[in-house]
């Protein structure tokens, strides 16, 4: 989470908004998905209801998270006030497992599953994986490949004309977009997971453009750790932030 203040702190800045803080910092449990889920219910439920409050105001939200897993509560919420919203995931993961085909238990591998309601999360459902795009996922499950070879959710790969595919993946519908951090080039973001082969901020940049000429109907900005592991430095969230200003710039009109 401290990561995640830090980027709430510089869009505060950049923006000229008051964050409102939602749940308490605690150590992760390195445990499992139902034991991790149980204990970080309450900072959920409230999390829900503030993004209920606030699109129930016809607003549009900005949250910045520190884990993916968080998306357990903001997705319903979204697809309660806006049913006809695409959701756009940046991820070097498909984070579309289920509890019974996961190999490591981990939470934030079965959000875009626990929003469908593939698994009862207790704090709802609505998401049609075909209303997912996964945007630069390249570490991914069997089971998420088949998936994704079925059509639900679709996949725009990281490489060439990422922009160009990604519009045509969207089309005109309003959409809702989620950032994982880990969806970029190792080194250029602090992250917990490095995935080779990922986006650049030029190529995030161009993505922004495209989804922002339509209704954003919210950003959620996922896993920016506090510094880098390997040598302590803190991360830049002026150049993620940067990269990310056509959406930005959107939301604030």
């Amino acid at each position: 989470m401290t990561g995640a203040l830090a980027v709430g702190a510089a869009l505060e800045a950049r923006l000229g908004v008051a964050a409102a803080t939602v749940g308490v910092q605690a150590p992760p449990l390195a445990t499992g998905w139902s034991e991790e889920l149980e204990a970080a219910r309450p900072g959920l439920e409230a999390l829900a209801a503030r993004l209920d409050a606030v699109l129930a105001e016809g607003a549009s939200s900005l949250v910045a998270q520190g884990r993916c897993a968080a998306s357990l509560a903001t997705l319903p919420a979204v697809k309660r006030h806006h049913p006809e919203a695409l959701i756009v995931w940046f991820d070097a993961h498909g984070d579309c497992n289920l509890p019974s085909q996961s190999a490591t238990g981990y939470l934030g591998g079965l959000v875009l599953t626990g929003a469908a309601g593939q698994w009862d999360t207790g704090l709802g459902r609505g998401l049609d994986l075909a209303d997912v795009v996964l945007v630069g996922a390249r570490d991914l499950d069997p089971p998420e490949l088949a998936l994704i070879a079925a059509g639900a959710p679709h996949l725009v790969a990281a490489g060439p004309n990422l922009a160009e595919r990604l519009a045509a993946a969207i089309g005109d519908r309003p959409v809702y977009v989620h950032l994982d951090c880990d969806v970029l080039n190792p080194g250029l973001a602090p992250t917990e997971y490095s995935v080779p082969d990922g986006l650049d901020f030029a190529d995030l940049k161009a993505a922004c453009v495209v989804l922002a000429r339509n209704r954003v109907i919210g950003l959620e900005i996922a896993e920016f750790e506090a510094s880098f592991a390997e040598t302590g430095a803190a991360g830049d969230v002026g150049a993620l932030l940067d990269a990310l200003a056509p959406l930005l710039e959107r939301l604030a009109r």
